[in-house]
């Protein structure tokens, strides 16, 4: 984010996955919480979304919201989870979501590295 000047105090984040592995429902041992926890530490406003987890579960265990997102919106997004859906977006799809100076961590390999800003 600092490479593209984008100020990293008060950014909007969106994580995409929740979930302890892909297309699975299941919370328990997620590092995905560590993750938002760091952010928030730096005073970042994460928001998170997951199509396979229960939004009551991800509130009773995390105390999480899970967001639908929004278009145009985020600063920075990262790709934790590899759920299916997230692939059938597409790099487009995902790009879409950010605004137009927007990072993209793909974590999982889900998306075509064009698409991409950073990986592991």
């Amino acid at each position: 984010m600092m490479k593209k000047r984008i100020q990293v105090d008060g950014a909007n984040v969106l994580i995409m996955g929740l979930t302890f592995k892909e297309n699975c429902p299941d919370l328990r041992n997620t590092k995905v919480v560590d993750i938002i926890r760091e952010l928030k530490d730096f005073n970042i406003n994460v928001e998170v979304t997951d199509p396979c987890c229960s939004a009551e579960k991800a509130l009773e265990a995390y105390n999480l919201e899970i967001s639908k997102p929004k278009q145009e919106y985020y600063d920075a997004i990262i790709l934790a989870v590899a759920h299916n859906e997230f692939s059938l977006m597409g790099g487009e799809g995902i790009r879409a979501l950010g605004r137009d100076n927007s990072v993209i961590y793909d974590l999982k390999y889900i998306i075509p590295k064009e698409f991409v800003d950073m990986r592991l």
